[in-house]
């Protein structure tokens, strides 16, 4: 208990139940940003009203999203001051950078724009108008991509120099840092996973309102463009996470051998498909593998050796002198399948509603006299679809809108756990990381109070999005209907107050 109780522990604990929770934020806000702006911009082409509804409805549950995820990530920050103040002395000079940059160029796109656009719906000329919400997007996308290249240095650092008399890491080349593979990599799985879990999400609420036959033509024109959205970025999902896969291999070896519970280095590796291991005698007691994949998956070779975690923690006590650099093996395991199995279960439900809808196996309008018309399931090339599979399809769809939180949740455990015991990957341990003066009692009072703050956070956000969920699409007024053509407004309603429509 004692053990378990140090600040080191503590720490770490804190900046996970912080990262997790703010990272639930994150995906969100990406793809719901662009998702709207893809909703906005078929309105202005069209003109058709139920576009705009979707552009309102869902751009206000991204608002939502972005302001919990904007005070969340604040937090997030200030513990590299609170409990990591000697990592931040160590490598402030290179990670602060793309942090700066971060703050500087991407936060003041997103920050300025979206207030641009929510106040701008009857003042700004369609265009211009639609144009704030893509840069807010554009936003979100350098936003993520600077804090990636700094979690990506500590994955694998470069661009650096260790200055002997400072004992710190100094900056040499910032451009290396903010292109190596790693963060490439990992910009690209991060993003394709972001946008399976806003299109997942969007699937999610769509099969709520459809399954109660209400806003039809809104959640239609919304599930459909969803369910291509999910199939691809799934697809793209996969292959990114093959690349960052083979990229770990080379540079982590051992989060590698971790993932698969490799304990001994084979020719041919097999992946793990279930596992029980002992820790202490370092094997596998129960082992349900397929041959060779991940050898394959590592190399593209089915033959190729692939180091395991005895041989990798041997390797690095000889590199970095005596102590155990495993880390936790049953969290690294089963994050990574947890990580796999979510996301897969969320791309197939996607494909098969895409397939259904496809195939017009599907809810479809019975008296074309409205927008909002009651459907029934249609009969298509003489095959008849039970109304059962339908409605298990809603119900699942519903609870797909978590299972890619939960992914994108196990997947960051997995990448950092994996890493562990390093802070930065084979240059600072996580032990020397943590701040020297930060007692047992701070740490947990400090542990307990965001805990409870965040826990408080997590209601006050479902049920705000709760409310608005089952609220639906909004109704337009004349105002929302109106169209600028200049800035200002036009001249019949350049006098007029304000009409917010959020």
């Amino acid at each position: 208990m004692q053990l378990a109780l140090e600040p080191l522990n503590v720490a770490r604990w804190q900046f996970g139940v912080t990262t997790v929770y703010h990272f639930l934020f994150v995906p969100l806000t990406i793809s719901l940003s662009a998702l709207t702006a893809g909703l906005q911009t078929a309105w202005v082409r069209t003109s058709n009203e139920k576009y705009l509804r979707a552009t309102k409805f869902w751009g206000k549950l991204f608002l939502i999203n972005i302001a919990m995820g904007v005070v969340t990530g604040i937090v997030q920050e200030f513990q590299f001051g609170m409990n990591w103040s000697d990592y931040s002395r160590f490598v402030g000079d290179i990670f602060g950078a793309p942090l700066a940059f971060e703050a500087l160029i991407a936060f003041f796109f997103e920050s300025t724009f979206i207030g641009l656009w929510i106040f701008g719906w009857d003042r700004l000329p369609r265009r211009i108008h639609l144009a704030c919400i893509w840069i807010v997007s554009l936003g979100t996308l350098l936003s993520a991509y600077f804090i990636l290249a700094a979690n990506s240095w500590m994955q694998h650092p470069v661009g650096y120099r260790y200055n002997p008399v400072t004992k710190r890491a100094e900056l040499t080349d910032f451009w290396a840092v903010l292109t190596q593979n790693t963060a490439l990599a990992q910009f690209f799985h991060t993003m394709s996973a972001a946008f399976l879990t806003g299109a997942a999400f969007m699937i999610g609420i769509c099969a709520y309102h459809l399954a109660r036959k209400q806003h039809i033509a809104v959640m239609r024109s919304s599930l459909r463009m969803a369910l291509v959205v999910a199939v691809v970025a799934g697809a793209l999902t996969a292959i990114s996470g093959d690349t960052l896969g083979k990229v770990m291999f080379k540079q982590q070896p051992m989060k590698m051998a971790a993932a698969e519970a490799l304990w001994d280095g084979q020719d041919g590796a097999p992946f793990s498909i279930f596992a029980v291991g002992n820790v202490d005698k370092g094997h596998n007691e129960v082992a349900i593998e397929v041959p060779d994949l991940l050898s394959f998956l590592a190399t593209d070779d089915f033959g190729s050796h692939v180091p395991g975690i005895n041989d990798v923690n041997k390797a690095e006590q000889h590199t970095y002198g005596p102590g155990d650099y495993r880390p936790d093996i049953p969290v690294a395991y089963w994050g990574f399948r947890w990580m796999i199995g979510f996301g897969a279960v969320s791309i197939a439900v996607g494909a098969a509603g895409l397939w259904l809808t496809r195939r017009r196996w599907w809810v479809a309008p019975e008296h074309r006299t409205g927008e909002d018309e009651v459907p029934h399931l249609m009969v298509t090339r003489g095959i008849r679809i039970s109304p059962s599979l339908s409605r298990w399809y809603w119900r699942i769809a519903l609870l797909t809108m978590v299972f890619p939180l939960l992914a994108n949740s196990w997947g960051w455990i997995f990448t950092e756990t994996g890493r562990q015991p390093w802070a930065v990957y084979g240059l600072l341990p996580t032990a020397d990381a943590v701040s020297p003066g930060v007692s047992t009692g701070e740490a947990v009072t400090s542990l307990t109070v965001f805990t409870l703050l965040y826990a408080a956070l997590a209601v006050i956000e479902v049920r705000l999005m709760a409310t608005y969920v089952k609220a639906g699409p909004p109704e337009l007024t004349d105002d929302d209907r109106r169209s600028p053509t200049r800035i200002g407004g036009d001249r019949e309603g350049a006098d007029r107050p304000m009409a917010f429509s959020y």
